[in-house]
């Protein structure tokens, strides 16, 4: 995936080699509440939030181990959801809910399978839609993407965890976040998608705040529908088609194109269509820009995110777009 990742990896070799010692599966699990997380370092007990963030449907987007925006979102709106003061901060009573709410442990080891290395990669992923059309697949560039999309985790902290490891080979053991507990089943009666806030809420049938998703939420030049629209279909895997009519930035073709399936396709691995031509949820191929970039005009969440909301989701359901207050800005 086209990852903020060489750009920050000098940055990562100051910063990682200290944390070694304290980023071992040990003090991670076993971590204690601070009320003073860093937005910018990684920390301990800032992987152990977003790892019970993310199992309890709460998603932090992609776990790099610092409690950021996305992060700060999902602990709001857990608190939200479950009757406690709303804090974009951690504070003891979302810790005790998050923790008491799932006991097993947040980091695990884990051995590389032959379906990790198997590929086939692509050598590189293509800047440009207009080069991407003549690919076979969009795969993942490397087994550390796919294993790194499979745990929910960014390559910087994937690294991180695991110094000297290999991650092209079957039987290495490596340390992830423990992220494939089984879902629990959702019954969805609306979503919201807050344009300001840049967030997705599923709602259950009677009001209930079930789960949470950071998102992108349109762009200047397509901007996002208001009102609500519906699902009009669910799709796993899904082909992109380029309507030359979209006229989007870095674009050239004049004629329409498909690009073929595959996680690093520009919708990512799952389009969730809405009753609004072109519109929809989808994937991203770069998880780390979720609700930090502009999309195309629709809604784009992580792949894991929109494959979890995508799996739950009927045909019919609302899906109902919350403009900006009056005089525009996020509150």
């Amino acid at each position: 995936m086209i990852r903020v990742f060489a750009a920050t990896i000098f940055l990562g070799w100051l910063v990682f080699p200290a944390l070694a010692a304290s980023l071992d599966a040990t003090a991670i699990n076993n971590a204690e509440y601070s009320s003073r997380l860093s937005t910018d370092s990684i920390e301990a007990a800032s992987i152990k939030v977003q790892v019970l963030l993310d199992r309890a449907q709460f998603s932090p987007g992609e776990i790099d181990g610092k409690l950021g925006e996305n992060a700060e979102k999902a602990l709001k709106a857990f608190a939200e959801a479950k009757g406690l003061t709303p804090s974009k901060v951690l504070n003891e009573d979302v810790w005790k809910a998050l923790v008491t709410g799932s006991a097993e442990a947040v980091i695990i080891e884990y051995k590389i399978a032959e379906s990790d290395v198997k590929g086939p990669f692509l050598e590189k992923l293509p800047a440009k839609m207009d080069d991407m059309k003549g690919l076979k697949v969009l795969g993942y560039t490397s087994p550390r993407e796919s294993i790194a999309e499979k745990f929910h985790i960014s390559e910087g902290l994937l690294e991180a965890l695991n110094p000297k490891k290999k991650f092209d080979q079957a039987g290495e053991t490596i340390l992830v976040p423990n992220v494939l507990t089984k879902p629990t089943k959702l019954t969805i009666g609306r979503v919201e998608v807050d344009k300001s806030r840049q967030t997705v809420k599923a709602f259950g049938p009677s009001g209930e705040l079930v789960a949470f998703f950071p998102a992108t939420v349109g762009s200047e030049e397509k901007p996002t529908p208001s009102g609500s629209l519906k699902v009009v279909s669910a799709d796993a895997n899904p082909h992109y088609r380029y309507n030359p009519d979209y006229k989007f930035k870095g674009v050239k073709s004049r004629k329409a194109f498909t690009i073929k399936p595959g996680p690093n396709n520009p919708v990512g691995s799952y389009w969730i269509g809405l009753s609004a031509e072109g519109f929809g949820i989808h994937g991203t191929p770069n998880p780390s820009k979720v609700s930090k970039s502009e999309s195309h005009g629709c809604v784009r969440l992580t792949n894991w995110d929109v494959g979890s909301l995508g799996s739950n989701i009927k045909k019919g359901t609302p899906v109902v777009f919350i403009d900006p207050p009056q005089g525009g800005g996020k509150s």
